[in-house]
């Protein structure tokens, strides 16, 4: 079986997508695209040498017979549209995130899911399929450090533009240990409080960084995130568990050690992109596989979508009032309560 996607957005993470898809991925074929810049999806199609449809709209791929799935990589505010749609279509989803830009939005998208009786959608959050943080899930699960106690946590970039505000440290960046975390402890949140440490000379009029984020959970874990993302020396993601039997922490990304010079020294990355290029890969694959053998998803789901949508606003008014927000989620469905994204 082969299944066969519809791109909706041929941006730069769209094109990765559909190269992946077509040449490095096995199960998937792409035969339908559409963006709200043509030339852009006639692009795409040229470059892959794609057998696809090149539609004017996200609607019209939609209603084609053809399409198995519907995935969406378009400008964020323009996803809890086109999800919906392809819901209530009875399409697959897989959607980058966010899900959708507000909580309500996320609701609105479990709801379609739920009305369809089976698991449509899954979001792209590709953390939870990095070999790093699937060994950190392991020794958790394992029961090797005891119950966690605290986590801390940095996510580290070497620049931003004029145009990175200080709550994308939130809805662009954070966003990610939000959902990684929640994964790897398996514990909502209860409450965030943000801090605004001394700001680097390096940062801009319209953004405060670095930031503390101050995460407790529902069981009492103590979770530390710092954002810094013009820390000049590169892209660098930090991850170490507490537990009260011991610690575990993010394996460092591998690279060459170089001796020279009398220094011992090894590589830091400084493109995101590298840093998690196999976990794309697994991740859509992982998707594809899943459909195909047992007919839904089995990544983060539109519920996982929906908790990161409400962490993000609670974290974003904290950076607003300085106070310390409580997260309120409402209760899990029993539709989402089965675990995906088994580790073996």
């Amino acid at each position: 079986m082969t299944l066969r996607f519809g791109v909706v957005g041929t941006g730069a993470i769209g094109k990765e997508h559909i190269n992946r898809i077509t040449n490095k991925l096995s199960g998937g074929k792409v035969i339908a695209v559409t963006d709200v810049n043509q030339e852009s999806a006639k692009q795409a199609v040229e470059a892959y040498q794609l057998d696809a449809v090149i539609y004017p709209d996200d609607k019209a791929l939609i209603a084609d017979p053809n399409v198995d799935v519907v995935l969406v990589s378009s400008w964020g505010p323009a996803h809890e549209e086109t999800v919906v749609a392809a819901v209530e279509a009875g399409k697959y989803v897989f959607c980058e995130k966010p899900l959708a830009t507000t909580a309500a939005g996320c609701l609105r998208i479990v709801e379609a899911e739920m009305k369809q009786g089976k698991k449509l959608v899954q979001v792209g959050f590709m953390r939870r399929y990095d070999s790093g943080y699937i060994q950190l899930k392991q020794a958790i699960e394992g029961n090797e450090i005891g119950e966690p106690l605290m986590i801390r946590a940095a996510h580290r970039n070497p620049q931003v533009g004029e145009s990175y505000t200080t709550d994308m440290a939130v809805t662009d960046t954070l966003i990610h240990e939000i959902d990684v975390l929640h994964w790897l402890i398996d514990d909502d949140y209860k409450s965030v409080q943000v801090h605004f440490p001394r700001k680097t000379k390096y940062s801009h009029a319209n953004l405060q960084d670095p930031q503390l984020f101050t995460i407790t959970t529902n069981r009492g874990i103590v979770i530390s995130v710092e954002v810094f993302v013009n820390c000049q020396y590169g892209y660098d993601i930090q991850c170490e568990v507490i537990g009260d039997e011991g610690i575990v922490k993010l394996p460092e990304f591998q690279s060459v050690v170089l001796r020279k010079n009398q220094k011992l020294s090894s590589t830091i990355l400084n493109d995101w992109k590298y840093r998690f290029m196999d976990a794309y890969n697994v991740e859509i694959q992982d998707f594809i596989d899943s459909i195909t053998k047992d007919g839904k998803p089995n990544g983060p789901t539109s519920w996982d979508g929906y908790i990161a949508a409400v962490t993000s606003d609670a974290c974003v008014k904290a950076q607003q009032t300085g106070e310390e927000e409580l997260i309120h989620l409402q209760e899990r469905p029993a539709f989402y309560s089965e675990k995906g994204l088994q580790i073996i």
